[in-house]
């Protein structure tokens, strides 16, 4: 955002914002319509570099404990992951509180949850767990890839796992935080 003025007849604010590139070609497609735009917080994206050294390193701690890509993938986000929320609040599921739902929790590849202490009882008398939802590592910040990198790091350490030495992640995330 460049500037920023108020119209004291309507007082009403007015914007102004700096691109980067020439964006003639779009402006001939918006003119003369009414628009609806959203400004955010800019915050860094994750680098691939990043996002690639955790799903090789995510391969190694699961083919050495003996578990899905998927089971591990789950279990570092339940971890050191991020929960996903509306309007600051977070989202809760129930799932059956028995060994199958566990499992398929565990495995699940297109959502990610977090078991709660809370069970609640159907009228059926069936048990049900509450989880917490949690957010894919795609959605991830470079802070947050961070996070879950080291969590990841520490864990492969403890099972003998190679991994890189603190420098050179160090390193790798001075890159991922240029990018």
């Amino acid at each position: 955002m460049k500037t920023v003025s108020r119209d004291w007849q309507s007082g009403k604010f007015l914007l102004t914002f700096e691109v980067e590139g020439d964006i003639t070609r779009q402006l001939e497609g918006i003119r003369e319509q009414r628009l609806s735009i959203v400004a955010r917080r800019f915050r860094r994206k994750r680098s691939l570099d990043a996002n690639a050294y955790y799903w090789q390193l995510l391969s190694r701690l699961a083919e050495s404990a003996g578990i899905s890509k998927n089971r591990a993938h789950n279990l570092m986000l339940r971890r050191y992951g991020q929960t996903e929320t509306v309007d600051g609040r977070m989202i809760y599921v129930v799932v059956p509180d028995d060994d199958s739902g566990e499992e398929k929790a565990l495995e699940a590849e297109t959502y990610h949850i977090k078991p709660t202490s809370e069970v609640k009882q159907a009228r059926d008398g069936a048990a049900f767990r509450t989880y917490i939802m949690l957010r894919g590592s795609s959605t991830y910040d470079t802070r947050e890839m961070s996070e879950l990198i080291n969590g990841l790091v520490s864990e492969c350490r403890e099972m003998g796992i190679e991994t890189m030495t603190p420098d050179q992640l160090a390193e790798m995330m001075a890159l991922h935080e240029q990018h």
